[in-house]
């Protein structure tokens, strides 16, 4: 109920506007910040940045964490798994702006990368404070959050299921496809939930590794920073929010909660 009902304040402040004069909020319903997100091309480039590296970062961890936990939880013997499991639960470990700031250094013009590189005789990459940069420390920091949940639903899948389909014929591949991708689709979408909204609501790690902004750079410049207009900050928060209903909706459409 707190929740809700703190979405419930954000919806009705996100109508309401600062007076340019006294810069007091007026509580009078109006269209006025929406019409300036959608008037501005700065807004709408830092909405598309957003959404795009988000989904960037989603299928990257899915791709990265599926394989992994595949083997892991159908492959691997005890030890190896349990080695497993720690090599991806040991950065959580750490605290979060640590991991942010070595991902900082790592990819810095005379970081890790590069000095890699010219150990190898190749040329130098130049990614630091870029979007590449935000995406692959964004892809790192949520790995973990995709990995658990497909984790977990690839291990309840019944081994008798896997035996039937060989017995059938059907080549692994055809397995994959038709048995484990299914059954694993409920853990695929919760872990894809993970990644997508946390690097939606980051406002850190766009600043200090990417040197840009996201949605929520621009949320907390209005409602804690200097700009202090909370009912457009309202306003552009409710952008993620209504993208993550309709993902949430079109996940719902697939049946990919019917095994939650």
């Amino acid at each position: 109920m707190v929740y809700l009902a703190a979405l419930a304040i954000l919806l009705v402040s996100a109508f309401w506007r600062l007076d340019p004069l006294s810069f007091s909020v007026v509580h009078r319903l109006g269209l006025t910040n929406f019409q300036i997100l959608w008037r501005e091309s700065v807004y709408r480039k830092i909405a598309v940045r957003t959404v795009g590296i988000s989904a960037g970062v989603t299928i990257t961890d899915v791709l990265l964490a599926f394989p992994l936990a595949y083997y892991a939880a159908r492959l691997a013997g005890s030890r190896l798994k349990a080695a497993i499991l720690l090599s991806v639960t040991l950065p959580l470990w750490s605290s979060y702006l640590v991991r942010i700031y070595a991902w900082r250094l790592i990819l810095d013009r005379q970081g890790l990368v590069n000095w890699t590189l010219h150990k190898l005789h190749l040329a130098s990459v130049d990614i630091s404070f870029t979007n590449w940069a935000i995406w692959i420390a964004f892809t790192y920091l949520w790995l973990p959050f995709v990995f658990f949940p497909i984790y977990a639903s690839l291990e309840r899948i019944p081994g008798s299921f896997l035996e039937a389909s060989s017995d059938m014929g059907a080549k692994w591949p055809m397995t994959l496809r038709r048995v484990i991708l299914p059954l694993a689709l409920p853990g695929i979408v919760a872990g894809s939930i993970f990644s997508f909204s946390l690097t939606l609501g980051d406002y850190i790690t766009p600043t200090t590794v990417g040197n840009t902004q996201f949605i929520g750079n621009v949320v907390y410049n209005n409602v804690l920073g200097v700009a202090s207009n909370q009912p457009f900050g309202a306003a552009f928060a409710l952008v993620p929010v209504a993208v993550m209903a309709i993902y949430l909706l079109a996940a719902r459409r697939v049946g990919a909660f019917e095994a939650l």
